[in-house]
């Protein structure tokens, strides 16, 4: 089973969570997983949050999981929130 696609969501790309308490998250990388015959299998994304003042990463991100929560650039969530 090959994934002959590229990643989705850039890196910077801003999202929150679905949880009961909302997390706000950020892309800060993409990885990506090939076989020996070097066909690409896996598209993971390693986010960040903020939690008590220190960085919390997260490095198994799905793909939907970013497309559900995706926050507007232009929305009204204050930066001090993201």
């Amino acid at each position: 089973m090959t994934c002959n696609k590229d990643a989705r969501f850039p890196i910077g790309t801003k999202f929150k969570t679905r949880h009961s308490k909302t997390k706000f998250c950020t892309v800060v990388d993409i990885l990506k997983t090939y076989n020996n015959q070097g066909d690409l299998v896996q598209i993971r994304y390693v986010a960040t949050h903020d939690f008590m003042g220190g960085i919390i990463t997260d490095r198994d991100v799905v793909e939907t999981t970013i497309a559900m929560g995706l926050v507007d650039n232009d929305s009204s969530i204050s930066p001090e929130e993201i």
